[in-house]
């Protein structure tokens, strides 16, 4: 057993906007955090993903869906689609985790 400290706290995104917490193989449990009025320029990922939204104010846009997000919200993405966070009203943090872990899928 591990707990996370830190995983889904906000955090200036001077340091980064991704931040990883815990890695195995199978999964990656992460932060990632977009300023109010910041832009997400994340590409889509080889690996599901799985966020919770923790803090802030967003939208979240697939090329088959739109909706808003706010704390308590949980969004599925599967390997490979398309999706950012737009319209960021509230710091946006979010707590993010991949399976298998970030990264480790080819492209």
């Amino acid at each position: 057993m591990e707990i996370i400290k830190g995983a889904g706290a906000w955090s200036p995104p001077d340091a980064g906007d991704w931040t990883e917490h815990l890695r195995t193989p199978d999964l990656s449990v992460g932060t990632y955090c977009v300023p109010a009025g910041g832009v997400d320029g994340q590409s889509p990922h080889t690996e599901d993903e799985i966020y919770v939204v923790t803090a802030g104010r967003a939208r979240i846009v697939t090329p088959d869906a739109t909706a808003d997000v706010g704390p308590g919200a949980v969004v599925f993405v599967p390997a490979g689609e398309e999706h950012r966070f737009t319209d960021v009203t509230e710091d946006l943090a979010l707590l993010v985790v991949f399976g298998p872990a970030y990264g480790s899928r080819a492209r």
